[in-house]
């Protein structure tokens, strides 16, 4: 009886420490290097009175070396305001142990792109990459996230990370707190 009790415990422990299988979008090794995305997760939605805006992650390992790849997507049928990534850029991540963890952004300046939809509706996708500093990644991977900061060319912005929300654009349910706890084993 005691071995049969010990094999479902080890089979129950198992599957409690399990880590989240990588969902890669992109996966190229070719003559240049190699390069693994993961793919995109929503990590904040703003939806009020016809304006909406999205942030997404995704995970990025190019030639050993981790990046977090960050999408804001506005969409309005009003003015939209341009907020530039450049290389003072950084994005910071505050936990829910009191820890902040500052990630770095790359040089490639960017304003983002303007679409218009067949809806009158303007969108504008940004996109930046930051780089982890030596020792964050482990700490982004004890503790949930509980607030994110963006320091853009001439502004900054916060959002609060939600434990648990339902998105109105995908209909599923997120839980943007524990993004990197559940993900960054598959950049390491």
């Amino acid at each position: 009886m005691k071995p049969l009790f010990t094999i479902l415990l080890l089979i129950i422990t198992g599957n409690l420490f399990a880590q989240t299988p990588c969902d890669f979008s992109t996966n190229v090794t070719d003559s240049i290097g190699t390069y693994k995305s993961t793919t995109e997760y929503l990590m904040s939605e703003k939806v009020f009175a016809g304006n909406s805006s999205y942030i997404f992650y995704s995970l990025a390992l190019t030639d050993g070396l981790p990046t977090l790849n960050i999408q804001l997507i506005q969409k309005s049928k009003g003015f939209l305001k341009v907020n530039c990534f450049d290389n003072k850029s950084k994005l910071f991540l505050q936990l829910n142990d009191g820890k902040i963890i500052t990630l770095i952004h790359t040089n490639q300046e960017n304003c983002g792109t303007l679409i218009r939809d067949d809806n009158g509706f303007d969108n504008r996708v940004t996109t930046g990459t930051f780089m982890f500093l030596k020792g964050s990644m482990e700490d982004l991977k004890n503790s949930p996230l509980s607030l994110m900061r963006i320091k853009y060319l001439t502004e900054t912005e916060d959002f609060i990370i939600k434990k648990e929300f339902k998105s109105e654009l995908t209909n599923l349910t997120y839980t943007p707190d524990t993004y990197f706890i559940n993900n960054l084993h598959c950049v390491e």
